[in-house]
């Protein structure tokens, strides 16, 4: 017993305490039991926490345990109450003393701790004794439930998040049917993510998780889009392998003409070493051959075509290159001409400098191979002579 004095409360006090108490348990009660089936709770439960979420979870799940432990204490005091109350309408001194310590001291024993010797005095108890009342106890449920409450809704907002996100992938994954590398990439993602979630979902941040669900919509894009490329090839195949075999063709007259500006080039331009590809249209023209005659092969065919769109871009690149060269040549002879046609309509075009001058760059130009880096840089000498000499700005 608390031992504490107190006004002793009358019947009517007595009556509506007891009332007030029995509405409070039941709400408390009705609360822990949604608590119980909390989604954030249901999970916790399930996957054993790791990491920031057990960190997290440890005291929660000794304030819980408390919680229904304060409960029950409760219930407890109050089952004592009523029974003291009985239906008598009047009660004598004692029995409301008895009363009001049950509804408003502290009657029940918690635990009871052995004092050490060296602390205790000579008549002094040997240990310390724990008692607890209605409203000490609901005072402290009432401080933990915020604390138990953040946590699971902050589990849960993870999970649904995390859930909600993933389930039209998992969907389109099902629907899509087939085993490809990438479509296990992405299922082991979607696993990676479900798996974190379930565990650690704390450790999970709304930005990071956004951003996965972002790479794993667009790899499942990809793949889906990927896959309705093989459909279409299968449901027309005889057109899935011309098309392939006009961009064979057009990658061997592209590499011809690549291979006409490089010679070219190297006979006329003084450059370095110019992209030489390896003769392996042969090779492609016979994977094709043995990939028209399966239709099942359609996932090699547009692998095969990926290869041929990959060496069209390479040799469109060195075909480029070379012509750029030989435009070049041609760029810096009239960029020539144009400054002589200047200098003579200011009146400098005989001007010994400007002879030397554009004799250099002449030179250079008509030399075979042609020096282009030389030839630009005459070229510019010309040109910023002919504005010295005309007192003009080039």
């Amino acid at each position: 017993m608390s031992g504490t004095t107190m006004r002793l409360l009358t019947v009517v006090e007595i009556d509506r305490e007891l009332s007030r108490r029995a509405t409070e348990v039941d709400s408390i009660v009705a609360t822990m039991l949604e608590l119980d089936k909390h989604q954030g709770l249901t999970l916790v439960r399930r996957f054993p926490p790791s990491g920031l979420t057990e960190a997290r979870w440890l005291p929660v799940r000794d304030a819980l345990a408390l919680m229904w432990e304060d409960l029950g204490r409760m219930r407890a005091i109050l089952d004592s109450a009523r029974a003291a109350r009985g239906n008598r309408a009047k009660l004598a001194d004692g029995q409301r003393a008895e009363l009001t310590e049950l509804l408003r001291g502290r009657p029940y024993e918690v635990s009871r701790t052995p004092i050490p010797l060296a602390e205790r005095s000579l008549t002094g108890p040997r240990e310390h004794v724990l008692f607890v009342g209605l409203a000490d106890t609901l005072d402290r449920m009432r401080a933990t439930f915020p604390m138990i409450a953040e946590f699971l809704d902050a589990v849960d907002r993870v999970n649904t998040r995390v859930m909600s996100g993933l389930a039209p992938l998992q969907d389109n994954l099902d629907k899509a049917g087939a085993a490809t590398p990438e479509l296990r990439a992405i299922g082991a993602g979607i696993a990676d993510l479900l798996s974190r979630s379930a565990t650690d979902p704390l450790a999970l941040t709304a930005a990071e998780i956004d951003a996965r669900l972002a790479e794993l919509t667009t790899a499942m894009r990809r793949e889906a889009a990927v896959l309705a490329e093989i459909g279409a090839m299968v449901a027309n195949w005889p057109a899935a392998i011309a098309g392939a075999r006009t961009k064979l063709d057009a990658l061997r007259a592209t590499r011809e003409r690549a291979a006409q500006a490089r010679a070219k080039v190297e006979a006329t331009i003084l450059s370095g070493a110019l992209p030489v590809f390896a003769d392996d249209i042969a090779q492609l023209c016979a994977q094709l051959d043995a990939v028209a005659a399966d239709p099942g092969a359609a996932a090699t065919l547009m692998e095969l075509e990926r290869r041929i769109d990959a060496a069209s871009v390479a040799a469109a690149a060195a075909e480029n290159l070379a012509k750029g060269l030989l435009d070049r040549r041609g760029e810096l002879r009239g960029r020539l001409a144009a400054y002589q046609a200047k200098a003579a309509r200011l009146g400098v075009g005989e001007d010994p400098d400007l002879l030397a001058a554009h004799q250099i760059a002449a030179g250079l130009l008509a030399r075979t191979p042609c020096d282009l880096a030389a030839a630009t840089r005459a070229v510019a000498d010309y040109q910023q002579l002919v504005a010295e000499k005309s007192g003009r700005r080039p």
